[in-house]
């Protein structure tokens, strides 16, 4: 495997949500004990990469995609709308937890950023999801320098830089333009914004 194959395996969509979780419950103070943290970390793999995951195959097998890539927007459509419900249940399911509004937060931010990908399929746009997951986080973590008044600019620097490499490596890959690799991480970068305001 090529190292840019493994950067965009390492920070594919489906991995990177359970990632930022675990980088929140590490970072925020919270009143969940160790193993209610890893409850709800390991349900959220579960939901964000185990289901996405199943739907994956099973469309594959109805040949309903191609690959695992899911490369055209046709391919993309059912997938993507089935990860904006997704998200959007997680996301109401958080929100309503005391001391994971944050996480209903970033699953409403996800929620948003796959609902713009999904219209801009309107315009033959097939945005870059590995950008927009990364941006989500990025935005995320921006976010919640206001929330608790504390920095995490370290949190937000190294997103920053993986955002870098990842985009670089997904135009190496040859699997998006420079314009699908951008907007893809604007969109996601200001989804947590716009969200916050809203709610």
């Amino acid at each position: 495997m090529s190292f840019y194959k493994f950067v965009s395996v390492i920070l594919h969509p489906i991995l990177v949500p359970t990632i930022g979780v675990f980088l929140y419950f590490f970072l925020i103070e919270n009143n969940f004990k160790s193993n209610q943290k890893i409850t709800v970390i390991a349900l959220i793999f579960a939901a964000t990469y185990f289901i996405p995951l199943i739907i994956l195959i099973l469309f594959k097998k109805l040949k309903l995609i191609k690959n695992f890539k899911a490369e055209t927007i046709k391919e993309r459509k059912i997938p993507v709308f089935l990860m904006i419900l997704l998200f959007y249940l997680l996301g109401n399911t958080m929100i309503g937890i005391t001391n994971l509004s944050d996480l209903g937060l970033l699953f409403f931010s996800t929620t948003l950023g796959l609902v713009i990908v999904y219209l801009l399929f309107l315009f033959k746009l097939k945005t870059s999801l590995h950008l927009l997951s990364l941006g989500v986080s990025t935005g995320f973590f921006f976010v919640l320098n206001s929330i608790y008044n504390q920095t995490f600019t370290i949190v937000i620097i190294i997103s920053v830089l993986l955002s870098g490499l990842l985009g670089s490596s997904r135009l190496y890959l040859k699997a998006h333009t420079p314009t699908e690799v951008y907007i893809g991480y604007i969109i996601g970068f200001l989804s947590p914004i716009a969200t916050f305001y809203v709610l």
